[in-house]
């Protein structure tokens, strides 16, 4: 069989990922792939338990070592748990954050670097790639904007807390933001860009554009 394709979505809280990840399993699915949806943190049993401890704005004090452990920690079990065997039985994963997110969050906004997220990933992950990942990059500030009433409208409907990083001052996600474009301008083979403050609809085109000549390529390889 067929090895499947290994897809994540990347960017700031607030860029919209969780829409685009979900209208993509829907266009993906309508054409007959078998599609494996997660997100990181969480995912698996264990990995829902790391989330709910990173983004807690309860967890203070948080060492940004141990910050980018636990992310590890929760990736390591993702791969071994979700990841490998849907890609081994041919499906499209669709993963919301890779260690993409930790380079941009820990390595560019915790100030840790990049050498030490990437020689970690090939350590704990056995530098298992994405083949494709779309970088939703909208303005910095409405992506802010629309995170932080998130979070609050989340906890106000009793839901999870989950705004420890929208905490962040503005320099933090700036690094962020800018850790972000590194990546895309080092690996623009993998990462495909998509920026400005677009409608849905007009994220989701590119989206499938980008997807359907990844597509095209694999059946003309196979």
């Amino acid at each position: 069989m067929r090895r499947g394709l290994f897809i994540s979505l990347e960017g700031l809280d607030g860029s919209g990922k969780t829409t685009q990840i979900n209208r993509l399993g829907a266009w993906l699915k309508k054409r007959g792939h078998g599609v494996v949806v997660t997100r990181q943190p969480g995912g698996t049993a264990t990995g829902e338990r790391i989330r709910a401890l990173v983004l807690d704005s309860r967890s203070t004090g948080l060492a940004p070592m141990a910050e980018m452990a636990l992310m590890f920690a929760d990736r390591a079990q993702a791969i071994a748990e979700v990841i490998e065997p849907a890609l081994a039985a041919g499906a499209i994963v669709l993963c919301d954050r890779f260690t993409d997110s930790t380079e941009a969050y820990q390595g560019g906004g915790r100030e840790l670097g990049s050498a030490t997220v990437l020689e970690l990933h090939r350590l704990i992950c056995g530098n298992v790639q994405p083949d494709l990942t779309l970088l939703l990059l909208p303005g910095l500030e409405a992506s802010l904007n629309r995170a932080r009433r998130r979070n609050q409208r989340t906890a106000a409907e009793s839901g999870p807390d989950e705004g420890r990083f929208e905490q962040e001052q503005d320099a933090f996600y700036g690094r962020v933001w800018q850790k972000y474009r590194e990546i895309a301008q080092r690996e623009p083979e993998r990462v495909v860009m998509i920026e400005g403050d677009l409608s849905i609809e007009e994220v989701h085109e590119q989206i499938v554009e980008a997807i359907a000549e990844r597509l095209a390529g694999l059946a003309a390889a196979s």
